[in-house]
C-alpha cells in the first residue's frame, strides 16, 4: 500500500512539473485562466455541475473541473506562487453565478493578495488543476501537494475522498 501511494504521488509531482512546463510554453494546450479569460470580465463566472467519473461534481461554465485545497482556510487561500501555477485559481469579477444543479446560497468570493477576487463554493476557494485540459477532465483528485489535499466538490460543498 505505501509502494502504491510513493507512486501516486510521484505521478502527481511528473505531471505537475510536465504540466508546468507545458503552461509555460507558448503552445500550451493549457487553456487561459487569468481573471479576463474566465468570463469574469464584467461579470461573475458561472458555476455548475457536472457528471464525471467522482459523479457530479463542480466545474465552471465550460466544463472544466473545480477543486479545493485542505490547507485553506474558510474564505482564505493559501496557494500563491508555484502552487498557483499549478492549480490556477477561479477568479471572477463579480458575484459567481449559479449553473445546472448548484446552489447559489453557497457561492461567494474571497480577495486574494494583490486585489484579484476568487470564487468559493461553501467557503472553500475554487482552484483549477494545469493538467485538466479537457471539459470533466480529473487528472489530480485526491493528491498530496503544497502541504495539503487537492479535492474535487460535490454540489452540496462536501469534498470527494
Amino acid at each position: 500500500a505505501s509502494t502504491v501511494r510513493f507512486m501516486v504521488r510521484l505521478l502527481a509531482l511528473i505531471t505537475t512539473v510536465l504540466a508546468a512546463a507545458l503552461a509555460s510554453s507558448p503552445a500550451s494546450a493549457a487553456p487561459d485562466v487569468s481573471p479576463s479569460a474566465t468570463g469574469a470580465k464584467k461579470s461573475g463566472v458561472t458555476v455548475s455541475v457536472r457528471n464525471t467519473r467522482y459523479g457530479k461534481i463542480l466545474t465552471d461554465g465550460k466544463g472544466r473541473v473545480l477543486y479545493l485545497f485542505t490547507r485553506d482556510g474558510r474564505g482564505k487561500s493559501r496557494c500563491y506562487k508555484a502552487c498557483a501555477d499549478a492549480w490556477p485559481v477561479l477568479y471572477t469579477k463579480g458575484a459567481p453565478k449559479a449553473g445546472k444543479g448548484v446552489r447559489q446560497s453557497l457561492l461567494g468570493t474571497t480577495r486574494r493578495g494583490g486585489g484579484n477576487v476568487q470564487a468559493t463554493y461553501a467557503g472553500q476557494p475554487l482552484y483549477y488543476y494545469v493538467g485538466d485540459v479537457a471539459p470533466a477532465q480529473v487528472t489530480c483528485q485526491n493528491v498530496v501537494e503544497f502541504g495539503g489535499t487537492w479535492l474535487v466538490l460535490r454540489a452540496n460543498g462536501k469534498a470527494v475522498r
